[in-house]
């Protein structure tokens, strides 16, 4: 047998900072903030009991009570790096509160809350989980806990369990469940409260309080790596247009950071493209535009990064899948008489794509009803359109450079590595924060972390009422309530700032690279936070 990595047992060797409010946290306590979060009207028919609560905030106090509790938690959705870190935070919070707590977490995601699967998470077990990325300690998985006998089954879970709190660490729709099931609890006098946790590499799951969810960090800065050397490569051999797909979901926030950190010769912005109703056609010219300028300098090469959720944002891609959406929610109908049942226009949207992208247009939605908008090779797509468009160009005598296009996808290997000291010492705090909750007998509340630029000591420790983050959308045909995905600000800071830098990154070759995520050593280099976040405060 090979060694251990020595990298891994440095890496469970670090010690997460915590804010100032959470050490100690036996003299810590929540006091209401200076308003209540109401959120969406409808919204308040729906969850009649935990709708109106108050903002909760941190603050230290002599003498609180602190309960020996029984807590379960569970990974939901996808891998983001720190996640075991939420947990290894939950669990030193609950000793510390009372030595004889206990955490148990549930296997293979929300299914083994239904089917009450669990073990134990002691001390000794999650020691090796520290700052290690991957959710394996116990697994993930994308059953919604929706349906009544989900609800039911949860329930008699939980009270069997006798569990004081049930933390779900997730994205959007995972706190959504959350707050579903926090609701469902105390219709049926549950005295276990349920809270969430904002997971997700995409960057979709923030608002007015939660700057940023966990693991986006640490996943822009793997990209950034790769994207970085790819760009070295593609200046060097000076022979290629490299299209790079960035994993992200709907919201193009990966694509931008990762825009600022390497600077790219192009970043399309799924928000801006929608907001200026660019057509395929459009944003076609618009790249090989990109294309033809640089070849008239000589450039036969260059960067382009596409965030994965751009073709639902391509006014006609969109109303298509909106429909096809509306019919795949129909389990009863034939995929082969899908196209018929189109409108006219759609059917026109649909014929003209490849094939192979009709295809995937067609796959099987996510639990949740989504789109898997990164089993759809976008980037393949924009290299035969444009391949078609300099070919007409040529023909036309307006384009005389060379193309040679290589596609690249990055998503998973952003998900599950070491995550990096932001992304550890944000999620320990998380996971402190959320003990915090349950010890106040709080439900229906995300745990919240603000000042997230500032030294981790000085951070803020907020818990936030799910309900006031809700808001409807369609889901598989019919109106759900939905904590809404946050898409990219086209008024913000950093779009501002990529705005006002795309022109000269466009034909010069300003490329960055950002090299390897660092863990030892001076701070700068340790300790960054992301561009966009610093942008933006």
């Amino acid at each position: 047998m090979l060694p251990e990595n020595p990298l891994r047992k440095a890496r469970e060797k670090y010690l997460p900072i915590l804010p100032s409010l959470l050490q100690q946290i036996d003299n810590s306590a929540w006091v209401n903030d200076t308003h209540t979060a109401l959120g969406n009207a409808e919204i308040h028919a729906l969850f009649p009991l935990t709708f109106g609560q108050p903002v909760l905030r941190v603050q230290k106090k002599e003498s609180v009570e602190n309960r020996l509790m029984r807590v379960g938690v569970v990974f939901s959705g996808g891998q983001a790096a720190g996640g075991h870190n939420v947990i290894t935070g939950l669990l030193d919070a609950l000793i510390s509160l009372n030595p004889e707590s206990r955490l148990f977490g549930f296997l293979e995601g929300p299914e083994g809350i239904i089917k009450s699967k669990y073990k134990e998470l002691t001390k000794e077990l999650v020691q090796p989980y520290r700052n290690q990325g991957g959710f394996d300690l116990i697994g993930s998985g994308r059953t919604k806990l929706e349906t009544p006998e989900h609800l039911a089954s949860a329930l008699n879970t939980v009270e069997s369990m006798q569990l004081d709190g049930l933390v779900i660490i997730g994205g959007d729709d995972s706190n959504t469940n959350a707050a579903i099931l926090s609701e469902y609890f105390k219709s049926k006098n549950s005295q276990a409260v349920v809270i969430g946790v904002p997971k997700t590499i995409d960057g979709d799951l923030k608002n007015m309080h939660v700057a940023t969810s966990f693991g986006f960090d640490t996943a822009c800065k793997i990209f950034s790596e790769a994207i970085g050397n790819i760009a070295r490569d593609c200046l060097s051999a000076k022979k290629y247009y490299h299209f790079i797909k960035l994993m992200g979901r709907s919201a193009s926030h990966i694509a931008l950071e990762c825009g600022l950190s390497t600077q790219p010769n192009m970043v399309l912005i799924a928000e801006e493209i929608a907001e200026n109703k660019k057509t395929l056609q459009q944003i076609t010219h618009q790249i090989a535009d990109v294309i033809c300028e640089r070849a008239e300098i000589g450039k036969n090469f260059g960067i382009i990064l596409i965030p994965e959720g751009l073709i639902e944002f391509i006014p006609e891609i969109s109303v298509l899948i909106q429909e096809l959406n509306h019919l795949l929610a129909d389990s009863s109908i034939d995929k082969k008489e899908i196209f018929n049942k189109l409108t006219e226009n759609s059917k026109e949207s649909f014929a003209s794509l490849p094939e192979g992208i009709q295809q995937q247009l067609l796959l099987n939605r996510d639990p949740h009803g989504n789109v898997q908008v990164s089993f759809i090779e976008t980037e393949k797509l924009l290299i035969e359109t444009v391949t078609q468009e300099l070919k007409k160009r040529c023909k036309d005598g307006k384009y005389t450079g060379k193309f040679s296009a290589l596609h690249h996808f990055l998503g998973y290997e952003g998900r599950a590595g070491f995550p990096s000291n932001f992304d550890c010492n944000y999620c320990y705090s998380l996971g402190y924060t959320a003990a915090l909750l349950i010890n106040h007998k709080a439900t229906g509340y995300m745990c919240c972390i603000t000042g997230l630029t500032k030294n981790p000591i000085d951070w803020q420790v907020l818990g936030i009422p799910l309900t006031s983050l809700m808001d409807l959308e369609w889901r598989k045909g019919k109106k759900k309530p939905v904590i809404k995905k946050a898409l990219v600000d086209l008024g913000s800071k950093s779009f501002s700032f990529y705005k006002q830098h795309r022109d000269a990154w466009r034909l010069g070759d300003h490329y960055l690279y950002p090299g390897p995520m660092q863990f030892f050593g001076e701070k700068q280099l340790t300790d960054t936070t992301s561009y966009s976040l610093s942008i933006d405060v």
